[in-house]
């Protein structure tokens, strides 16, 4: 039994190296992998708005239906760049699509996955903005705005969010505050904990828990698998 975990693609265009890349990496899936795990911002910007078209994420999305059409199953967690994916999404992928944090039996462990955006309870400003944009209330108001001008709030977002990074990696030691969590989450009986959204690679197993953050798929390529119950943390190509 073979899982796969990936997180932080960001991807943008087909053209670009990084798309290419995550393109044969899926497809060389097929026939190899009993579930594929996204654990969010597998694009730079997904959001399911009826103003907004993403022609150039079709590319990515028909490998994932090919892939789960020979089998595997696909589980799609929403990240801070792409969230309320949608039924229709779902329905076409055959994905498992979940908002928020869960928790899953894969290969006989109790596996908690999240994308990992929320962990950080001292950054009030981006748990406010979080709660903003999935109110009922702003997508409500966001499905009558006409196409122009939710892409203009859609590059607002994108260069909010990257300023954003930036600053708070010097602000917060990040390792060490996955590190805190992943303790947290061992207490209440997980087996491991799989996240992404700080785009640093790193393992740590111990003899009872095993903590993984993915990275990304922009400069570090990595990803984890979980192959008859053991984690490894591997880059592509190898």
């Amino acid at each position: 039994m073979r899982t796969i975990f990936l997180a932080d693609a960001h991807l943008h265009h087909p053209d670009d190296a990084n798309y290419r890349l995550l393109l044969r990496f899926i497809q060389s899936l097929q026939g190899t992998a009993d579930t594929l795990c996204i654990l969010g911002d597998l694009f730079d910007f997904r959001v399911g708005l009826p103003a907004l078209a993403f022609d150039e994420q079709e590319p990515l999305l028909e490998v994932l239906e090919q892939l789960h059409a020979a089998g595997t199953r696909l589980i799609w967690l929403e990240g801070n760049h792409d969230f309320q994916l949608g039924a229709d999404l779902a329905a076409r992928l055959g994905a498992e699509i979940h908002p928020g944090p869960v928790l899953l039996e894969l290969q006989g462990k109790q596996v908690f996955l999240c994308h990992g955006d929320l962990i950080n309870k001292a950054d009030w400003r981006y748990r406010l903005l979080y709660r903003t944009l999935r109110s009922r209330v702003t997508l409500q108001i966001g499905r009558m705005l006409p196409a122009k001008a939710v892409q203009g709030l859609r590059s607002r977002l994108q260069r909010s969010s990257k300023g954003r990074y930036s600053g708070n990696r010097k602000r917060w030691d990040y390792s060490s505050m996955i590190r805190s969590y992943a303790a947290s989450i061992r207490t209440e009986g997980a087996d491991a904990l799989v996240l992404g959204h700080f785009h640093q690679p790193f393992i740590d197993q111990q003899q009872d828990f095993t903590l993984v953050s993915l990275g990304d798929w922009i400069s570090h390529y990595s990803y984890a698998e979980l192959l008859d119950g053991s984690f490894r943390l591997l880059t592509y190509p190898a």
